[in-house]
């Protein structure tokens, strides 16, 4: 599908694989973000996660100039739901199909099932963002699509599609900040004398009787990856989920990324019952998928939080961003981080109904975002540092 404009046409494709890796690397390059790489939009396809009966179907843009050359890109999918998505517009689409209207199809630009802050309108140096949020929202339009929904984008991105009049909206996610810690006591020093000790207890009954292992691409089996989609199946079972990767996921994604693939598993026995997966980008590590077939009280927190800050704190990274909800992870040093999402509707009244409601949803969620940073666990010298 050709959308052009002066010297700019936009193409919308069906496969990643339509547009050249290098190309879309380059494009992606000072992201950093494996989220949006063309390896791991690539591993949803192939392994059937996004098309076919999934609801996700991909169209993927590509803003080219008249010589060819890729000047924008963005990852973008027709949905017939909104699953997946971790920004929530159940209630918009239930007002305006009230109204008989038709809220599906939609055009979103985002990671699928991956509500991971980073860039969702890759640029090449000097080419404007409205360029591509222009030619999104045209190429919407023709697609017959409702809306369209730009989620877990950067703030510089949501600050200028705003200007660009798409609705702006935020959400609150957790994330473990890097104050140059020298090492996991070195973090535990900057809490709260109570919470140090629960996060030292806890530690030690979820490790008591088992092997805690954390592993790179290159270093899992097939055997490992057999064993962690069962994890994650468990933890679908466990919330009454749809199992939105499939079994091929997995195994495709740490051959695409490597040692950006970053998995804790603890064994008993020699034998895998839990596991945590993460992705390494250029200063973070992305907590994604966890899961175990044995229930150990604290098991949960040590391979998804505290695993990851020792690994965060080895590497000098900057932060770790362990997905979203969960005021929990508060108490063990994730504090709140606000999340942005633009969004254009077409229909006038439900644009007025939406943007009305994210006008008062806004000063809520900073209200929120100072209720729970009172809950901090650092000391308040440390806090300040």
């Amino acid at each position: 599908m050709d959308q052009s404009a002066p010297d700019l046409t936009l193409r919308l494709h069906q496969d990643i694989h339509e547009i050249d890796a290098a190309d879309w690397g380059r494009l992606a390059a000072g992201a950093k973000n494996p989220f949006i790489s063309h390896g791991f939009l690539a591993a949803l396809e192939e392994s059937g996660s996004v098309g076919g009966d999934s609801g996700w179907y991909p169209y993927h843009a590509a803003l080219r100039d008249g010589a060819g050359a890729l000047l924008a890109a963005a990852p973008c999918y027709a949905k017939a739901h909104s699953y997946g998505e971790y920004v929530f517009d159940h209630g918009w689409a239930q007002a305006l199909e009230r109204a008989g209207g038709r809220y599906y199809p939609k055009l979103q630009i985002a990671a699928p099932f991956s509500p991971v802050p980073g860039p969702r309108l890759l640029r090449a140096p000097g080419v404007p963002l409205s360029a591509l949020a222009d030619a999104l929202r045209q190429a919407a339009t023709r697609m017959h699509c409702s809306s369209a929904h730009i989620t877990f984008c950067t703030e510089a991105e949501w600050r200028a599609l705003g200007e660009a009049g798409w609705m702006q909206r935020v959400g609150v996610q957790y994330h473990w900040h890097n104050r140059g810690y020298a090492d996991f006591d070195d973090f535990l020093a900057a809490l709260a004398s109570r919470k140090r000790k629960s996060v030292r207890r806890e530690r030690r009954e979820a490790a008591a009787g088992l092997e805690i292992r954390t592993l790179r691409g290159p270093e899992l089996t097939q055997r490992d990856w057999q064993a962690f989609y069962q994890f994650y199946l468990s933890t679908v079972d466990r919330k009454w989920g749809g199992a939105y990767l499939t079994d091929k996921f997995f195994p495709l994604l740490g051959a695409y990324l490597g040692e950006q693939v970053v998995m804790m598993l603890a064994y008993r026995a020699g034998k895998p019952i839990a596991g945590a997966l993460n992705l390494l980008g250029g200063d973070a590590l992305y907590g994604r998928n966890w899961g175990a077939t044995e229930d150990v009280p604290f098991l949960h927190f040590e391979l998804c939080y505290y695993q990851a800050i020792e690994f965060a704190i080895a590497h000098g990274l900057s932060r770790v961003e362990a997905g979203a909800q969960g005021q929990h992870k508060i108490q063990r040093g994730y504090l709140p981080s606000q999340t942005y999402s633009a969004h254009w509707i077409a229909h006038r009244g439900l644009a007025r109904a939406v943007a009305a409601f994210l006008e008062q949803e806004r000063p809520a969620i900073a209200d929120e975002m100072a209720m729970l940073g009172e809950q901090s666990p650092y000391r308040a010298e440390a806090a300040a540092d």
